[in-house]
């Protein structure tokens, strides 16, 4: 899938939420590559992850992830400057998990929170699109990611881009493992965790 003509005639500007780096990693190079005048703000915003230390982890490894992906995508002449503005906040993710705590509901519940907060932030900064890297992963449900992506879109007047960038699973994590990145074995959320 092309990026879009809105994206493509606007700022050629993409907010990507990124849950963590090995599911960055594929969707960002692919996209680096595919259209090198294309701008990606990798946006970390994540309330899911617990405990904190992980959060921590997995903050880091991202910010290791931006600095190496040079390698991996000869077009970039500079580390990819990652926003890690989104203040860690698991109070909001556990309130709203408490309300919904069986699958599917509070995976609903937490992309929505997530999303929600994404298309809030490409909206205000005037970018046209967000993506989430949540659409790497296997383990994620890729029409409810899809289906609360389009909607809060809607309501902020942005586009969701959807990939099904799981077609990469196996490049990402060969990537991966060639920057050195840490691999988590979990979603971040505490219900997951074991």
């Amino acid at each position: 899938m092309e990026i879009s003509n809105a994206i493509r005639e606007s700022t050629q500007t993409l907010l990507m939420h990124v849950c963590c780096a090995p599911c960055a990693v594929y969707p960002l190079t692919l996209l680096l590559k595919r259209d090198p005048g294309l701008a990606v703000i990798p946006w970390f915003y994540n309330p899911n992850i617990q405990p904190l230390e992980e959060f921590r982890r997995r903050r880091d490894a991202l910010a290791y992830m931006a600095f190496s992906i040079r390698s991996l995508a000869p077009t970039l002449t500079a580390p990819l400057a990652v926003d890690f503005s989104p203040p860690y906040n698991a109070g909001r993710f556990l309130t709203l998990a408490a309300l919904d705590p069986v699958e599917p509901a509070r995976c609903r519940s937490c992309y929505h929170l997530r999303l929600d907060m994404a298309a809030r932030t490409a909206a205000s900064r005037g970018i046209p699109a967000f993506t989430t890297t949540l659409l790497y992963s296997r383990r994620q449900r890729h029409e409810l990611i899809k289906e609360v992506g389009e909607e809060v879109a809607k309501e902020h007047k942005v586009e969701f881009f959807y990939e099904d960038f799981r077609k990469g699973w196996q490049e990402g994590l060969e990537m991966s493992k060639k920057l050195g990145l840490y691999r988590q074995r979990w979603c971040g959320c505490v219900y997951e965790a074991s």
